[in-house]
């Protein structure tokens, strides 16, 4: 038996190459990442629901005697590893003719979990008994208890006693009676086949195997286990959502642990995260989508809430977190359509244009590609501000071209859009893949007139050895004034708010925006901002499929409006420049409009598919290269060459 203990350690010389052996605070204080919203209050910790460690000495009798009855019965006489355990093991391995028995004490558990990938290898578990012995050496029994129940998982996202215990029956360590206790102890060695959520069978199955168990370590008597086996425990339903800052959390998760030691117990990391606004935009959201989302043909939508400085302070990544955690707010890169035309007017000014200056609106031919306004009408002479406020494709276009598309990425870029921009003439209409998240951002840039405004969630942190919260740097980029052009476009957007595209989200106060719907429908954006708040609204179809008329001025307007709403008191309006002259231009249709009435072409929309064209601006053809504009009142069309 000692020679094959000998034998087992001195081949941990050669098998523990490059693994760190872990020391006393490691094992005993391992990173726990604490997420909190601004104000203080808990989001999430590490291993999903992992609440504060609790003492193995605090821990209730029946818990201890559970535990190792079926995990380790003679876990405080044998030292890191049992050697009538492993010789067992080994038994049954060769007859089998691999690794089939675990054999593993607490202490060889504790190793695997914090350390050690879950692979069964013959060198795995000669490292797994290096690292208990290890642990055994500069560790108490007590101390290794403790650490092992408050991090051993329990299925469902539970890590830790205390949190399974809160998980599966609501309930703190201290309350939970004989059945639960067993029930709970038999999840450790398989908790995903004995998760009483999913198979209460087999869960109640394990729990009398555990029950008896006791009974044979004599920490139980036959009746007790018997009255506990009549009486078998029931878990609490589980709740039917996650938090609704399930989004925020998965964008800012990876952010955190980037910031924090790997080891060096909890940290808390206090979030931008504004629990009120992500309980406001999470149910606006899922009001909006029950309300028209059906007759509409909306599937998704997403919004984003930050202040001036790009600290976001309400996510919503879809409909409903606990059905698709997919975050269309953060990933989702879908086209702006007139949400870009910001960057296109913003081209403008800095080469001297001036809200007032006219430019003609009349049809546009580029190499045969022919974009066309909302509504197919043009005005002829009319105003930057005219134009902006009324989202007039055409002009757009050639505004673009006479100050040239490279300046119009330019602008983007210095705006903070990071995203990747097609030089091609119809970039300037928005076609090129952005997400809900970097748009906001760059209109954030507006509001707070300087350059660039990237979006940042943590705002400061707290390890143990710090008394107080360490405030954290959103970020290190250099920061350049739009003083020169801020009340410039801020008059362009505000116009669009007042007399413009944006109409259904005026506030009554002082409010700037811009629509944004892509071809067929398939897209639809407002992004606005009020005096405290820039808010992004996006909604379509994960699948691209269109939607029922819903353009950017109509049910992503409403949405903004409900939630700025509720979010902050109106204040008074600063004025926008008046344009010279306000014709009336025909305005996108309402989301409350007649579901039978024909559909409008949407604001991106065209006459024909230019291959030479794609070839020429395009670095690289793709089929979706000039699928922008639609095809009249047909179906949306791939070109292909």
């Amino acid at each position: 038996m000692s020679l094959v203990l000998v034998t087992l350690l001195a081949a941990a010389a050669w098998s523990l190459r490059g693994v760190h052996i872990p020391d006393t605070a490691e094992v005993t204080s391992r990173r726990v990442i604490e997420l909190q919203s601004a104000d203080g209050q808990d989001l999430w910790r590490t291993g999903h629901l992992k609440l504060s460690p609790v003492d193995a000495k605090e821990m209730p009798a029946d818990v201890i005697n559970a535990v190792l009855s079926i995990e380790d019965r003679h876990f405080y006489q044998h030292g890191a590893i049992d050697a009538l355990s492993v010789l067992r093991a080994l038994r049954e391995d060769i007859e089998a003719g691999k690794i089939v028995a675990g054999g593993s004490t607490i202490t060889q558990q504790l190793a695997k979990t914090l350390f050690l990938s879950p692979e069964r290898t013959y060198r795995r578990k000669i490292q797994e008994a290096a690292i208990a012995a290890s642990m055994e050496h500069h560790l108490t029994k007590d101390q290794i208890l403790t650490s092992y129940l408050n991090n051993v998982y329990f299925g469902s996202g539970a890590t830790g006693l205390p949190a399974a215990a809160k998980l599966y029956f609501g309930k703190k360590l201290a309350d939970l009676d004989l059945p639960e206790t067993a029930m709970l102890a038999g999840m450790i060695n398989a908790p995903a086949a004995d998760d009483p959520l999913h198979d209460l069978d087999a869960a109640r199955r394990r729990a009398a195997i555990v029950l008896d168990a006791m009974v044979e370590n004599g920490k139980l008597t036959g009746q007790a286990a018997l009255v506990a086996k009549l009486h078998p425990a029931t878990p609490r339903s589980p709740e039917v959502s996650p938090p609704s800052a399930g989004w925020f959390v998965d964008w800012i998760y990876s952010k955190a642990a980037a910031v924090t030691p790997p080891f060096g117990g909890p940290v808390q990391i206090r979030t931008t995260l504004d629990l009120r606004l992500q309980q406001l935009a999470d149910k606006v959201v899922k009001s909006a989508l029950a309300k028209y989302g059906k007759g509409k043909h909306v599937g998704q939508a997403a919004l984003v809430a930050m202040r001036s400085d790009g600290a976001v302070v309400a996510m919503v990544g879809g409909r409903d977190y606990s059905q698709s955690q997919y975050n269309r707010a953060v990933q989702a890169e879908r086209q702006p359509g007139s949400a870009f035309k910001l960057f296109d007017y913003y081209a403008a000014l800095r080469q001297g244009f001036t809200p007032n200056d006219e430019i003609l609106d009349a049809p546009v031919d580029i190499h045969g590609w022919r974009p066309e306004n909302y509504g197919r009408r043009h005005y002829g002479e009319i105003t930057l501000a005219e134009a902006f406020a009324d989202s007039l494709n055409d002009a757009a276009v050639r505004l673009s071209q006479e100050v040239g598309i490279d300046q119009v990425i330019a602008a983007a870029r210095d705006l903070g859009l990071r995203a990747p921009l097609q030089n091609n003439p119809s970039l300037a209409l928005g076609t090129s893949e952005v997400t809900l998240l970097d748009l906001t951002s760059a209109y954030a840039s507006v509001r707070a007139g300087e350059t660039p405004i990237h979006p940042w969630g943590i705002s400061s942190l707290k390890t143990p050895n710090d008394r107080d919260y360490v405030p954290v740097a959103s970020s290190g980029d250099p920061r350049h004034s739009l003083a020169k052009y801020q009340d410039e476009l801020i008059g362009l957007l505000q116009g669009v708010v007042e007399r413009g595209t944006g109409r259904a989200a005026a506030l009554g106060g002082f409010a700037a925006g811009k629509t944004g719907t892509s071809q067929d429908y398939r897209d639809a954006w407002f992004i606005g901002f009020d005096d405290s708040l820039i808010v992004g609204v996006w909604v379509g179809n994960d699948d691209h499929s269109p939607m029922k008329g819903v353009v950017g001025g109509s049910l992503p307007a409403k949405i903004w409006k409900d939630f700025m709403q509720q979010a902050s008191t109106p204040t008074t309006a600063e004025v926008a420049p008046t344009p010279p002259r306000a014709p009336t231009y025909p305005q996108e249709p309402s989301i409350l409009a007649d579901q039978g009435s024909p559909a409008l072409p949407a604001e991106g929309q065209g006459a024909q598919c230019n291959i030479p064209v794609c070839e020429e601006f395009y670095h690289s053809f793709r089929a979706s290269d000039c699928t922008y504009q639609p095809y009249g009142p047909r179906p949306r069309q791939y070109c292909a060459r």
